[in-house]
């Protein structure tokens, strides 16, 4: 396997670009199963998710053709399968999200139980229970969701108990083809939800309360939905909150090129209350160094709030502020693997339930570390890049399932960070 070899104490400068929202396309990928139309996904990130996302089309028989590393048709002339296999769904958990669209459009499926990060637990019950009221019958058989709709889906009241972003897609893509109106309390808010709709919208859907917490959406009976022959993936929020990250952990200069600055509200504003300064253009943004870095307290919650995507990059930060900093976690209750990791590297934390304390300053020595999760296996990179010595980050695998080029953009800011093998 790869790991990562990253030299620290090291001063950042230069501007990148980010790449698309990984957690934008995959649900626009499974779009793609509602349409009979070709479909050209631009701004793609070049990253191991979506590649799988991709084969499992191709095994269901979509025609998927990679037209460079960040564009990809699609198209759908008949399906060989409704089933999604375990083989694939193992993988990434948002595999789960082409049920909504193959039981709304083929009125039967069977989509694998899924894997991915194990941050916690992110049962689907919540997408089950949701399309068992839009009238589906659905058995577990064999560790496979099997689920048929015969006399297709029926538009109906959906109250989430939870806030779920991929329960909330799933839903609004089975709903495209429901009879009837669909309402969707407690929706998730996110930026990539959001995209969703609009390209629903864009296709000729009637939709209303995009951005809300309760959109309602009307089903058609077209045979397929008429998408826009051109779909370009928003930036990743994500990527460039870590960025932005690396520029505060060392106390650098840098500008993030490509991105939508509004989706990263919760992120600057804890950002600025550390006490960096932080200036905007319409699609970029610049991190200033802070003459004093600030503890701080933070809470994950569902968007607008801070992501949860982000607490593991900022408790890397938090070791490099002054004072005492508290990050409480919310909505996943194994998303402090990192800790131990941390530790390791010198860093001074206390863990109690859901709520760590880190101590700062903290001098982090380099370590080997591995990664535990996709974001954890960041913070390990943000931690390596002020420790001194050497840092060896393995299990990078992670990594590569959600962030395009990191090496190489880290390396044009000035890191000293090399791929090598075990």
């Amino acid at each position: 396997m790869d790991f990562l070899a990253l030299k620290g104490e090291t001063r950042l400068q230069g501007a990148i670009n980010i790449a698309g929202a990984k957690n934008s396309a995959l649900p626009l990928i499974a779009l793609t199963l509602l349409t009979t139309n070709k479909v050209i996904l631009e701004n793609l990130p070049n990253v191991v998710d979506i590649k799988t996302f991709f084969s499992l089309l191709d095994m269901l028989g979509c025609q998927v053709c990679e037209i460079d590393s960040h564009t990809t048709s699609v198209e759908i002339s008949k399906l060989n399968s409704t089933k999604a296999t375990y083989d694939i769904v193992r993988k990434m958990r948002a595999s789960i999200l082409v049920l909504g669209p193959l039981l709304g459009r083929f009125g039967h499926c069977e989509v694998s139980l899924p894997g991915g990060c194990a941050i916690g637990a992110r049962p689907v019950d919540l997408h089950i229970k949701a399309l068992e009221k839009m009238g589906a019958e659905i058995r577990i058989e064999g560790g496979y969701i099997v689920a048929t709709a015969k006399e297709g889906l029926k538009g109906t009241t959906i109250n989430f108990d939870k806030i779920t972003v991929t329960g909330t897609e799933n839903i609004l893509m089975a709903a495209a083809k429901a009879k009837g109106k669909t309402t969707i309390i407690n929706a998730a808010k996110e930026p990539e939800v959001v995209q969703l709709c609009e390209i629903l919208k864009e296709s000729g859907m009637e939709i209303n309360g995009i951005g809300s917490d309760e959109i309602e959406i009307y089903g058609t009976n077209m045979e397929g939905l008429k998408l826009p022959e051109k779909i370009a993936v928003i930036p990743d929020r994500i990527e460039a909150g870590t960025y932005l990250c690396a520029g505060a952990i060392t106390n650098s200069q840098i500008t993030l090129h490509k991105i939508n600055p509004n989706h990263l509200g919760a992120v600057i504003s804890k950002l600025e209350e550390i006490g960096f300064k932080l200036t905007f253009n319409h699609d970029s943004i610049t991190i200033y160094p802070a003459q004093k870095r600030n503890s701080f307290e933070l809470s994950t919650t569902e968007y607008p709030g801070f992501p949860t995507d982000m607490q593991a990059q900022f408790m890397a930060l938090a070791t490099q502020c002054e004072g005492s900093s508290i990050i409480e976690e919310r909505l996943f209750e194994n998303r402090f693997m990192h800790v131990s990791e941390l530790q390791r590297m010198g860093a001074n934390i206390s863990l109690r339930g859901n709520t760590a304390t880190i101590y700062g300053i903290s001098e982090l020595i380099g370590a080997d570390v591995m990664a535990t999760d996709l974001r954890a296996s960041s913070a390990l990179v943000l931690a390596g890049l002020v420790a001194k010595g050497e840092t060896n980050i393995h299990r990078i695998y992670h990594l590569d399932r959600g962030y395009e080029d990191l090496e190489a953009k880290l390396t044009k800011l000035g890191a000293q960070i090399s791929r090598l093998q075990e």
